[in-house]
């Protein structure tokens, strides 16, 4: 039961006892107060007046016991103040005693005070100044490792500059790291290896513009001493053949004419005493890149500097492959390309041997394989539009060199070499251009005449240019002729330039003996079958070329046929290969020439021909004259002499081509002439005019018999003439009835008078008959004669038609 409950039920039984209770728990302070307070006040109305009545008769007893208490001890607190006012006055002198003996220790301690504070102090500065040693000492390494740092940065030693960095963060920072200067250093240490980064860098990008511009020398270096490689090797190899006696042609030696095609260097020597041989690294300083692979490789940042050093020297690759606009003008063009692509292969070489995994053969293959297809695109679409044989064959020495030497730092060149057998080929186009052009001068040069031969020393002379074997010729006697011209012996030697300007191209191309011969055969093949034969044909349709021209021109083609086989054991003894090898080639020279023979035969006709035809435009007949002059035209006696001096010039020919062009000739004025009596612009013709017209045909069957050129059987030249002397015949006997008669059988005497032709100059005679008979109608004779024309007319007519029927 609470507090409160308590005095309540208290109160209820006695009040009186209640409020002693409440008056005690106040006094003892052992319940909380208010509780109590709160019942006292809240049980009966009159309470609390009752309750301080006797709160006040307590306090009332509580007085009394005080002053009993006070009472009982009031003596004793009067006997302590006496005894305290008997000792102030002996406390006054103590305190004026204590306080003078305390000034006089005050004044007296002052000095050890201030001497004590002295030593104090000393000890406090004495501790500091071990702190700070002990502390300097554990900080001095520290900035001598920081000083010898930017020394190394002065000193551009960015790779121990690196180093000393991880020894200070790894070792001497850890230290001292609660200092500020430490916290400064260990902030300024990141930026100073960007700036080593970039120093680095920066010298990378200088070295490589640097390399740039030294790739040209470099290049030039390593193939100059792979030229000299190679031109020892072929001193070597020469020396051995001949100390074993060998007389082998080697690929890269061709023999000349007079003693041997020499191996012209590409590169000449500056200093034929020169006796040092620069490299690589005596021309190129490569400390910067090993400097800012290392530098890159402490920093952890090495595929970073790898993937930048590939790609600027990928740029460079396709800076080097891109050639001038003119470099296929000359050969420096060519030669400062490749000494651009070696000097850079180079460098890649050099790094590649010298670092580790900046550049991998991988890499390398894959830059030599772009640069490859690029370099033979060039070279292809460049050569193109080379014309100079002498630039085509300095270009393949170029290419042959530069081969070799990447061939030497490892790179694959078969691509290469396969285009050279390209490049072959328009080298042998520039050499048939160049020689159609030596073809053309010397056929231009040419008197056309045979050679004249003084005495014995011109003859040697002549016969060691040319292979000619004549032992009739050889038997004459002093002065004589060669039967060719000066134009023979010179294509002949011309043909052996070309055969040598064509072995240039074999030299160091590593290919065999059989290879090259197959080679020399073909290009002489076009030389002879394309070239001269091209050249030959456009002589011979040169309109300054005359008959006798032309004949000389079959003249000199026999003979060249016939040097054909000397130039085939020339090859042969070049190359060694036998011309009984199977897969040798043979010369084509004997159907060349044949061709250039039958075109000049036919010029030949044609031109004679012509003469014929402007000698017959000549002829000035007067058609309606009434008697015959008696002789032969003017025009015809001067076209028969002609062909009589002509046919003498003929003799030099082969039998067959002057009896052809002879018979050609009489079949070809025989035709002119009947054409003249056919010309249907010519109306009328008299029989004075036919008779005139037959002395001249008379003229021209007496000149097929005189045999202009022999060899003709019978009367075979005479037959040109048969249609004109049997058209003639008929109209001078006018012999109708026969004609009439007999027409269509095999043993007419009319057999080859065609009845058109007939019909045709019957009716231009009569036409004239009736124009010369017209006052003379009435006369007998001339009445029946003109009924005889118009009956034979009609019967022609009625021929000509019952043909046109049939037909």
């Amino acid at each position: 039961m609470s507090a409160a409950g308590k005095s309540g039920a208290m109160l209820v039984e006695d009040p009186d006892q209640t409020y002693e209770n409440v008056l005690a728990e106040i006094q003892s302070f052992e319940l909380p107060i208010e509780a109590t307070l709160r019942s006292v006040y809240d049980d009966q109305p009159n309470a609390h007046k009752k309750f301080m009545e006797k709160l006040d008769a307590c306090i009332r007893n509580h007085d009394k016991e005080i002053e009993k208490m006070c009472n009982f001890h009031h003596q004793g607190f009067v006997d302590a103040i006496t005894e305290l006012l008997k000792v102030r006055t002996d406390a006054e002198k103590l305190k004026v005693q204590v306080t003078d003996t305390n000034r006089r220790f005050q004044d007296a301690g002052k000095e050890v005070i201030v001497q004590t504070e002295d030593i104090i102090r000393c000890r406090i500065q004495q501790r500091n100044i071990t702190t700070v040693v002990e502390k300097l000492q554990l900080c001095l390494p520290v900035l001598e490792m920081y000083s010898k740092l930017k020394e190394q940065m002065s000193a551009k030693r960015y790779y121990s500059a690196l180093k000393t960095m991880e020894q200070l963060e790894n070792v001497y920072f850890p230290r001292v790291s609660q200092y500020r200067f430490c916290q400064l250093m260990i902030e300024n240490l990141p930026k100073l290896r960007e700036d080593i980064k970039e120093i680095s860098m920066s010298d990378l990008k200088d070295f490589l513009e640097s390399i740039r511009k030294h790739s040209d020398k470099i290049g030039e270096t390593a193939m100059k001493q792979a030229q000299q490689q190679k031109l020892f090797s072929v001193i070597l190899q020469k020396q051995n053949n001949v100390k074993f006696g060998k007389t082998v042609y080697i690929n890269d030696r061709i023999p000349e004419e007079r003693n041997e095609i020499v191996l012209k260097p590409v590169f000449e020597e500056e200093d034929e005493n020169e006796e040092e041989v620069l490299t690589v690294q005596d021309l190129v300083d490569f400390s910067p890149v090993y400097r800012c692979l290392h530098i890159y490789s402490v920093l952890g940042d090495e595929e970073t500097f790898e993937n930048y050093y590939r790609k600027q020297r990928k740029k460079q690759a396709r800076l080097v492959l891109q050639p001038q606009s003119n470099m296929h003008e000359t050969v420096d063009g060519y030669r400062r390309y490749f000494t651009q692509i070696v000097g850079f292969f180079v460098v890649e070489d050099h790094i590649l041997h010298v670092t580790q995994g900046l550049v991998t053969r991988a890499y390398t293959d894959e830059l030599w394989n772009m640069a490859l297809s690029k370099i033979i695109a060039v070279l292809r679409a460049h050569s193109s539009y080379c014309t100079d044989p002498d630039l085509v064959l300095e270009l393949k020495n170029l290419i042959v060199i530069f081969a070799d030497t990447l061939q030497g730092y490892g790179f694959p060149v078969n691509r290469l070499f396969d285009l050279l057998f390209e490049i072959r080929d328009q080298y042998n186009e520039t050499l048939l251009k160049k020689w159609a052009g030596v073809f053309r001068d010397i056929f231009e040069e040419d008197n056309y005449s045979p050679i004249p031969i003084v005495n014995e020393e011109e003859y040697k002379t002549v016969i060691s240019k040319f292979p000619f074997q004549d032992p009739d010729l050889e038997k004459q006697s002093f002065p004589k002729k060669l039967p060719m011209s000066q134009s023979v012996p010179h294509i002949y030697i011309q043909v052996k330039e070309f055969i040598y300007a064509s072995l240039k191209f074999s030299e160091s191309l590593h290919r065999s003996s059989t290879e090259i011969d197959d080679m020399l055969r073909k290009s002489t093949n076009l030389l002879l079958t394309r070239t001269l034969s091209s050249c030959l044909l456009n002589l011979i349709k040169k309109p300054h070329i005359g008959l006798t021209e032309l004949v000389q021109i079959i003249i000199n083609t026999t003979h060249l046929e016939q040097a054909c086989k000397y130039l085939e054991d020339f090859i042969t003894n070049i190359t060694n290969i036998s011309q009984e090898t199977v897969h040798t080639t043979r010369l084509y020279g004997l159907s060349t020439f044949k061709d250039a023979r039958h075109a000049a035969e036919g010029e030949i006709y044609t031109k004679l021909n012509q003469k014929i035809d402007e000698f017959v435009q000549l002829a000035d007949y007067d058609w309606t004259m009434s008697e015959p002059d008696g002789r032969a035209s003017g025009y015809l006696m001067d076209l028969i002499n002609f062909l009589r001096s002509i046919f003498q010039v003929f003799t030099h020919l082969p039998g067959k081509v002057a009896q052809t062009a002879c018979m050609s000739a009489c079949q070809h004025l025989s035709t002119s002439l009947m054409q003249m009596l056919l010309d249907s612009e010519l109306k009328q013709i008299s029989m004075g005019a036919v008779q005139q017209f037959n002395l001249d045909v008379i003229q021209c069957e007496l000149f097929a018999s005189s045999e202009p050129v022999p060899g003709f059987q019978g009367d075979t030249l005479q037959l040109a003439f048969i249609d004109l002397r049997q058209l003639l015949d008929l109209f001078m006997v006018w012999d109708w009835s026969t004609y009439l008669a007999d027409y269509g059988q095999p043993a007419s005497k009319y057999l080859r008078v065609n009845p058109n032709t007939a019909l045709t100059l019957l009716e231009k005679i009569k036409d004239t008959s009736k124009k010369n008979n017209i006052f003379a109608q009435f006369r007998k004779n001339d009445r029946d004669k003109q009924k005889l024309i118009e009956t034979v007319v009609k019967q022609l007519r009625s021929l000509v038609n019952g043909m046109s029927q049939h037909t």
